[in-house]
């Protein structure tokens, strides 16, 4: 998908208070973030945020929990944050950076839980250790992740997804709710479809969907 310049967005984001610009910005915000919300509720993140469909739509349907977005593309990031902004969803906010700096944003086990929507798959062999469930990611979220924490991951690339899967139970992980065809499976009715995925699904391609709980080990 190509994504317009925006000249302005930097400073759209940075003016906005649910954004996260980082330690260099915010330096205490790594065991900070029930002070930031207001409140002990769970902390939830999503890697790979874009315009927001997803965790705005799961925001709505559970504010009892903190939801966190993490982007890089400030282009995108704008719509889901001013959104935030607009109709009062204190139980939102959005980092803006990049996932291999996630243990300067959090403490150890302060998050709950981690989606993985449709990232990346880069597909050439060479570019493996740029996935986000690369053992070189595993090991970051295994930091900032609480024992029992998860991660909830979702991909139309079989490939990536059995990559995941390896990678996955090898460091660490127990697997649970795999399905290889997810909206033809139990998991369908209480799924939350991205816009990505929703393109897909109207195509016919098979969704892949699996579950991960961190054991500490």
């Amino acid at each position: 998908m190509r994504i317009r310049n925006k000249p302005w967005a930097e400073d759209e984001l940075r003016k906005n208070p649910r954004v996260i610009f980082g330690p260099e910005t915010k330096k205490n915000i790594s065991g900070h973030w029930q002070e930031f919300f207001g409140n002990s509720n769970p902390i939830h993140l999503e890697i790979g945020t874009g315009k927001g469909h997803f965790i705005i739509e799961i925001a709505e349907q559970h504010p009892e929990i903190n939801f966190i977005g993490f982007e890089k593309v400030e282009e995108v990031l704008i719509y889901p944050a001013r959104y935030a902004v607009e109709y009062d969803k204190k139980n939102m906010a959005f980092i803006y950076g990049d996932a291999q700096f996630i243990t300067n944003y959090f403490a150890p086990g302060e998050v709950e839980r981690i989606y993985l929507n449709f990232s990346d798959p880069w597909p050439k062999k060479r570019h493996h250790k740029r996935r986000l469930t690369h053992p070189r990611f595993l090991n970051l979220y295994k930091e900032v992740l609480k024992v029992g924490g998860e991660i909830h991951f979702k991909t139309d690339n079989r490939d990536f997804f059995e990559f995941s899967l390896e990678k996955l139970s090898g460091n660490g992980f127990l697997l649970k709710n795999i399905t290889f065809d997810l909206h033809n499976s139990e998991y369908a009715e209480k799924n939350i479809m991205t816009r990505y995925e929703k393109k897909w699904v109207e195509m016919g391609k098979a969704i892949y969907r699996l579950e991960a709980i961190w054991t500490g080990k």
